[in-house]
């Protein structure tokens, strides 16, 4: 992060001073090759959706003067392929949000700087795209905003909220897009949108007098968080990155908005360095009638790769997190992405037919935390049933990476803090055959909950007697941490390095305490996830 700040910096200053000492010297002139036509056309349809006012890009781009004031660095930056923003290698399959430049777009910028920006006849310039209100995707159907501000401090650990949106609608809708404008925009991480069809993430109390509540219990719909996680995920409305453009989903496709529902926005922020205050607005686009087909997330590891063995020594420059899946039936892809933090370095995802044709799926060889994006294909992947699907993704914990948060290196463990590590890709898709739909969905339910599993057997040893020496919650666990001796464990009891996700995962009516019932409740779920018994048995 640091590196890339000292490069822009080093970018705008020569910038400056190339201007500086070239404001003097008269304009060449390359034939038809102006601001006017084509650069003016190139600078909009690429850079306008983030360099324009109130948008995450950190100048305007919007005309003649905003541009060659800027030039050397556009140049630098072009040159360098960090702008525009487009992470996915070209591997045969084209996308149909594809910001990059072609080659002819780079050289037409290149010589018109090296020309000294040439204005050409400003009444040819073209008239900038309108961007209605701000939204980038024109004026939502309807836009809700956080009741009240919530303030993140200057600096601390990062902060998991949550923050209900009422819809309340009348009648059910289909959702194209969700289309975020935080307020906070350099602390917040990310943002996650899930449904809320019973009214539960209403009940959460907030415990500190600011807006929303810690922690996802809203998932647990009115249950036993373990036990309802795998379906309370599959309820996601997509979610936000910095630096993404978001996207309406491709010909009917859209998701599910039943009436009365509301919009769980579980946001990370990541503190920046200054205090803020986030009142975030939510523009939602409405598809006109009910899709023919419901989309399927296949992520890849399971939920971020929880249970995938994500434990990076110091300085290990290579380790690698793999995962296979044979799809159970016939599938159309629409969209893919990746999700990690700071010392991902790549990631790929390969479907290797039955007939043993091998397509990568996505490729991102230079992966950066501030530009996760979401990829659209331009037409639909079909793949067979008994198509394996791998996914590899390759950490560098090594001094050498200057992403790196440490210094020196440490070890590395899946976490939900930014320095932690986790990995994914995920891809929409449509079964082939809407009938079959609910075959690829309970496999999927079943990896989720392998994956929980397999998390709760490599946290055995670390936590030191939490599952009792056996697979379960035992008094001894409660005795040796229950302090005021009633039988329960306060937020306050449970080690500060396992709080977060044991009220996260048992804490079912969000009082920040794991009372007797829910630590019952609980030990069975791990019975059954651990034993992977049916239900009931």
């Amino acid at each position: 992060m640091v590196q890339k700040l000292s490069a822009m910096l080093a970018f705008a200053l020569s910038a400056i001073c190339a201007l500086t000492l070239r404001a003097d010297e008269p304009k060449k002139t390359v034939a038809n090759l102006t601001f006017a036509e084509p650069i003016a056309a190139i600078v909009y349809d690429h850079c306008l959706s983030c360099h324009r006012p109130g948008q995450s890009g950190p100048f305007s781009l919007l005309t003649y003067s905003d541009v060659s004031q800027r030039a050397e660095t556009i140049q630098a930056v072009i040159r360098d392929g960090y702008m525009p923003p487009w992470k996915a290698v070209h591997t045969g399959i084209d996308f149909s949000n594809d910001r990059r430049l072609s080659e002819q777009a780079k050289k037409q910028l290149t010589e018109w700087i090296d020309a000294k920006c040439p204005e050409g006849d400003p009444t040819k310039t073209p008239t900038p795209p309108k961007f209605p209100d701000g939204w980038s995707l024109g004026v939502p159907d309807i836009v809700v905003r956080m009741d009240r501000p919530f303030t993140i401090p200057a600096d601390g650990p990062d902060i998991y909220r949550s923050f209900v949106f009422p819809i309340s609608l009348p009648e059910d809708k289909w959702v194209k897009a969700i289309e975020l404008r935080p307020t906070a925009r350099g602390a917040v991480h990310h943002a996650l949108f899930f449904l809320d069809m019973d009214g539960a993430a209403r009940e959460q109390k907030s415990l500190d007098g600011q807006p929303g509540f810690a922690g996802m219990n809203f998932l647990k719909t009115r249950g036993n968080s373990l036990e309802r996680m795998p379906e309370s995920m599959s309820r996601g409305l997509g979610g936000y990155v910095p630096g993404a453009t978001p996207n309406r989903l491709p010909g009917d496709l859209a998701r599910y908005l039943p009436k009365g529902s509301d919009i769980v926005m579980q946001t990370h922020f990541h503190p920046s360095g200054k205090p803020e205050v986030e009142q975030a607005e939510l523009g939602i686009y409405f598809a006109d009638r009910a899709p023919k087909q419901k989309l399927v997330a296949v992520q890849m590891p399971p939920v971020f790769g929880m249970g995938a063995g994500l434990d990076i020594p110091a300085g290990k420059s290579d380790f690698v997190m793999h995962d296979e899946y044979v799809l159970p039936i016939d599938i159309l892809g629409f969209e893919i992405g990746g999700h990690a933090h700071y010392i991902c370095r790549e990631m790929t995802m390969t479907a290797t037919q039955p007939n043993g044709k091998a397509t990568e799926l996505l490729r991102i060889n230079d992966w950066d935390l501030d530009w996760q994006d979401q990829y659209l294909y331009k037409n639909p992947v079909a793949l067979p049933k008994g198509t394996k699907l791998t996914v590899d993704i390759t950490y560098d914990n090594s001094a050498k990476n200057p992403e790196n948060p440490f210094s020196p290196p440490r070890d590395i463990s899946w976490g939900r803090e930014s320095t932690d590590e986790m990995g994914s890709i995920t891809m929409l898709v449509l079964a082939a055959a809407e009938n079959e739909r609910p075959v690829l969905e309970l496999a999927l339910q079943d990896r989720m909950r392998d994956a929980f599993g397999n998390r709760i057997r490599s946290q055995m040893g670390r936590i030191g007697g939490l599952l009792g020496g056996g697979n379960g919650l035992d008094g001894t666990f409660v005795k040796l941490l229950d302090r005021n001796r009633d039988g329960s464990l306060q937020k306050s009891e449970i080690p500060a390095k396992f709080r977060d996700r044991l009220l996260d995962l048992m804490d079912n009516n969000n009082d920040e305490q794991i009372d007797k019932s829910e630590m019952e409740s609980g030990r069975k779920e791990m019975e059954r996830l651990l034993d992977r018994r049916p239900k009931g048995k």
